[in-house]
């Protein structure tokens, strides 16, 4: 199908797309690598009647160090992130995510802000961006903002993102030393996971001291398996303790009912994801 007709816009900096985003209201949409939208436009789900592309505004790309955290410009293509040596050592769990991102043709055209900013569930952003504890920096016409992970996905494609506001860049705080593992289960390769997992664990000689777990696909926003996580702190890295700690993985999760599965069949796979991230992180 042909999308509707509309006007493109091609803004050089941010204050520039920001301008436009402000003149054009809720008639405006914001394009980044398009890998989600123009399906969207095709079906005419969506029908904007201005599309602002921030494909020319090179400050949104790349990767920095700052301190105690990396940061990962919005338009950064997730092919730049997965071949990054600092993200590898800094944020593995980021660098085994995207991995598991559809295909090399859309790694290379999709961006980490838009994936994050699309806010789908079933996303593989979404879980280990939280798992992380990552921080969004958001642009608006006020200034700009800082939104914690555990406050940006706030439902079902939505986000903390304002209609007149721009993601800028995701800060993520370091986690070296950390092992790291993204569980995916699909039926078909490069399909949305049915249910995924993502797991980093700090380990001391065989024991675990700290862990974060991540969901994918559990809710209507990605989740953290906080039950999970304060279970495993102190706990061996054996497959007996945490399958234990893993039995807790689906506390407090409400997953989606579809032809891939119910939301009973979910919760069982959650379970044993975890226990095959925690595992794989942990070196076990």
């Amino acid at each position: 199908m042909i999308p509707a007709q509309f006007d493109y816009l091609a803004p050089t900096s941010l204050d520039e797309a920001l301008a436009a985003l402000a003149e054009h209201g809720d008639d405006a949409k914001i394009i980044a690598g398009g890998q989600s939208l123009l399906p969207v436009l095709r079906m005419r789900l969506n029908a904007p009647e201005m599309v602002i592309d921030l494909g020319k505004i090179e400050s949104l790309r790349g990767i920095r160090d700052d301190g105690d955290h990396l940061v990962i410009g919005a338009m950064t293509t997730h092919a730049t992130v997965a071949s990054d040596s600092a993200v590898a050592e800094h944020a593995a769990l980021i660098s085994k995510a995207v991995e598991h991102l559809a295909d090399s043709q859309i790694r290379h055209r999709g961006t980490f802000g838009g994936a994050l900013a699309h806010a789908d569930p079933a996303g593989d952003l979404g879980a280990p961006a939280l798992a992380l504890g990552a921080e969004f920096v958001i642009a608006g016409s006020g200034g700009t903002r800082t939104v914690a992970a555990d406050d940006f996905f706030e439902d079902l494609f939505t986000t903390a993102i304002g209609e007149d506001e721009i993601l800028t860049e995701v800060r993520i705080p370091k986690h070296t030393g950390w092992g790291a593992h993204y569980e995916k289960f699909v039926r078909v390769a490069h399909q949305w996971p049915i249910v995924a997992v993502a797991a980093t664990v700090k380990a001391d000689g065989g024991t675990i001291a700290e862990a974060r777990v991540g969901l994918t696909n559990m809710g209507s926003t990605p989740l953290r398996a906080r039950a999970v996580e304060q279970a495993l702190v102190g706990q061996p890295a054996t497959e007996d303790a945490v399958r234990e700690a893993a039995g807790a993985a689906a506390e407090g999760t409400n997953p989606p009912s579809d032809l891939n599965g119910d939301a009973d069949y979910r919760r069982h796979l959650a379970t044993v994801l975890t226990r095959r991230a925690v595992l794989a992180a942990a070196g076990g």
